[in-house]
C-alpha cells in the first residue's frame, strides 16, 4: 500500500512544522488553524512569532537547546501566542535531527491545550514561565534553577499567580491554572 506521507503530514491531528535555525519551513494546516495564521504567512519566519514576547522565545531556545544536545527531543506545556495576538496554553514536542546543532533542523508538534486550559489572567511573562514550570510540579529551587533566577524571586512570582488566581495554596493555585479559573 502507498502511503501519501504529504497528505499524512497535512491532515495530522496535531500541529506539525519542520524548522531550520528556529525558522518555519514547513507547516501543516493544523498549526495554521491552531496560530489563526496562513502557510504563507508562517513559512520562513522564525518561531518568534509563536511567541508572546521575543524575550520568551529567547530564553525558552536558550533551556531546550542543552536538553536537545542531550537527549535529541523536548516537550513542555508553554503559552503562545495566535496572529490575533491571543494567548494560549500549547503543549509543544520536538525533535532534533541533529543532536550536536539541536536548533539545525527539527521536527515539532504543537497540541492546543485552550479548551481544557484557558488562559484567565493577564500574566507577564517571567509568570508565564513561572506558571508552566508550577504545573509540572516542580518546586522553587527546580523553577529557579530552570529559570537561572534565586527560588526567593520564583516566589515572588509565585505569590504574584495566587492573589491574580485569588489562590490560598500552590496545589490551589495549580488547580486554577488547569482549570483556567481566575
Amino acid at each position: 500500500m502507498d502511503v501519501d506521507y504529504r497528505l499524512a503530514f497535512n491532515l495530522a491531528p496535531v500541529g506539525l512544522c519542520l524548522s531550520r535555525n528556529r525558522v518555519i519551513v514547513d507547516c501543516n494546516l493544523q498549526l495554521c488553524e491552531m496560530f489563526g495564521a496562513s502557510r504563507e504567512q508562517l513559512i520562513g519566519q522564525s518561531f518568534q512569532v509563536l511567541y508572546p514576547t521575543a524575550d520568551e522565545y529567547e530564553r525558552l531556545g536558550a533551556r531546550m537547546a542543552p536538553i536537545l544536545n542531550a537527549k535529541g527531543h523536548y516537550a513542555d506545556d508553554r503559552i503562545m501566542k495566535r496572529a490575533n495576538g491571543e494567548v494560549f496554553w500549547c503543549h509543544v514536542t520536538g525533535r532534533a535531527l541533529n543532536r550536536q546543532a539541536p536548533h539545525e533542523s527539527g521536527i515539532w508538534t504543537f497540541e492546543d491545550l485552550s479548551a481544557q486550559r484557558p488562559v484567565k489572567a493577564e500574566l507577564t511573562a517571567r509568570e508565564r514561565e513561572v506558571a508552566a514550570r508550577l504545573l509540572e510540579g516542580m518546586t522553587s529551587k527546580e523553577i529557579g534553577k530552570t529559570l537561572a533566577i534565586s527560588h526567593r524571586t520564583v516566589e515572588i512570582y509565585r505569590a504574584r499567580l495566587m492573589r491574580k488566581y485569588k489562590a490560598s495554596t500552590t496545589a490551589d493555585l495549580v488547580h486554577k491554572l488547569t482549570a483556567g479559573i481566575a
